[in-house]
């Protein structure tokens, strides 16, 4: 963050026209609940939001559209305001005194949190967070901000704020009954959030959570949909590569999806057709890694690279986590791996331990222990993720009436030192992990 240009926006939300009860672009809510948030002193990037905690909405993470009419009366009243002040305002600069350039620098070091009250400026401020210019020119800035969202309930998403440790609510999701109660697969990309499944027993579907808007609506679909797929996202693009098909078949192909297009791009075959597998992206490259596959349907545990810039797959042996306890292949949840700082780790749920891959040797070896309460069937129902700079697993035990689930992180050192775990947050819940991802913009 710029620390000596705070100031800066200080005197930005000091000086908003717009009160906050006509503001038509409203945020999830916040869950205020004791239970809810863990505060254990100074936390990362705490500094830098203490001038956006005392603005009008501090805990805004996106913005919804509420009524036509709102918006154009708001809009209407903004030009007035703009109009009115024309001889001390220029709506190019942003913030006039320093020009746009200089604005723009402030702004994408801001936390993502207070973007609400940023866009409630005026126009040029609404257009930059509305249209999603605001996180384009971060990821070229190479400034991005983690949030974690997951699924513990049917249709029903929540976020989490690690910098500020809060929890926040998702619209519920729109859905038809087949597809409330089939299997889900969950990827963010760019400032959406995928969530694919099955309507009908035999459509694909996928549904879009979009972070500028704060609303749900219908993705595109797949050029070839699929289910149990691996995918990874770097940036706006993602990646989805094997799964199985409409007729169970399992498949060897991939596509790459574009976020800011919303468009699929069908990539090169796979050397195997694998299914419930993992993907990762690593030193810029895409991995599909473990899976079933075969005539046999058995374990693989190879992975195979994608290279962007040729257009190629290369098989890699012995990839995949090595398995602690034999079962059936499809009992086991996919590969449970993460990726930080270029380094690949794995989540052993048999043996709650945590691995990590050499890539030199091309061997797997083991850091230490998983946080106690990380339990899981088989792997599923249990969260590993990368966050930035950190590792992140969610999960807890369950019981039929109560019970909560957990997040905690850990950042990995560049040797091989064992875990040493920080719990985020706490929330009850009845049920595990259904779906996870994570956003970064």
């Amino acid at each position: 963050m710029v620390e000596d240009r705070t100031y800066l926006m200080s005197r930005i939300f000091s000086s908003s026209r717009l009160s906050e009860s006509k503001w038509p672009y409203m945020y999830p809510q916040p869950e205020d609940s004791s239970e809810s948030n863990l505060i254990n002193g100074k936390r990362a990037l705490e500094n830098d939001v203490d001038e956006l905690r005392q603005s009008k909405s501090p805990r805004l993470m996106g913005f919804s559209i509420h009524g036509n009419e709102a918006i154009e009366e708001d809009e209407q009243e903004q030009d007035q305001s703009d109009s009115n002040n024309n001889g001390n305002s220029d709506g190019d600069s942003l913030i006039n005194d320093i020009g746009r350039d200089n604005s723009i620098s402030c702004l994408i070091r801001c936390s993502r949190s207070g973007y609400g009250s940023i866009a409630s400026l005026n126009r040029s401020f609404r257009s930059l967070v509305k249209t999603g210019e605001i996180y384009r020119l971060r990821r070229q800035n190479q400034i991005v901000e983690h949030w974690v969202y997951f699924s513990c309930q049917l249709l029903e998403w929540v976020a989490f704020n690690p910098f500020e440790r809060r929890w926040m609510n998702l619209p519920t999701m729109p859905s038809g009954v087949t597809f409330m109660c089939a299997d889900k697969e969950s990827l963010a990309v760019g400032t959406d959030l995928l969530v694919l499944g099955k309507d009908d027993y035999s459509s694909h579907v996928i549904y879009r959570y979009s972070l500028l808007t704060n609303s749900w609506s219908s993705g595109m679909r797949m050029n070839s949909p699929r289910c149990l797929f691996g995918s990874a996202s770097l940036g706006e693009i993602a990646i989805f590569a094997g799964g199985f098909d409409s007729f169970g078949k399992i498949s060897d192909s991939a596509e790459m999806y574009n976020s800011e297009l919303q468009t699929w791009t069908t990539l090169p075959k796979m050397n195997k057709p694998r299914k419930m597998c993992s993907g990762v992206f690593m030193d810029g490259k895409f991995y599909v890694i473990g899976g079933i596959g075969g005539n046999d349907s058995k374990v693989l545990t190879c992975g195979e690279e994608f290279d962007l810039e040729t257009k190629k797959w290369t098989e890699i042996p012995e990839m995949s986590p090595p398995r602690s306890r034999e079962m059936p292949a499809a009992a086991e949840a996919p590969p449970l791996v993460a990726v930080v700082n270029n380094e690949l780790y794995a989540a052993d749920h048999a043996d709650m331990e945590v691995r990590k891959y050499d890539k030199e040797s091309k061997k797997w070896f083991t850091l230490g222990r998983l946080p106690e309460r990380a339990d899981s069937v088989n792997g599923w129902g249990l969260a590993f993720r990368a966050c930035g700079e950190r590792l992140i697993v969610i999960g807890g035990p369950r019981s039929s009436g109560g019970g909560y689930i957990e997040l905690n992180s850990w950042i990995p050192s560049s040797d091989r030192s064992p875990p040493l775990w920080t719990l985020l947050g706490r929330k009850h819940s009845s049920n595990f992990v259904y779906n996870c991802a994570v956003m970064g913009c």
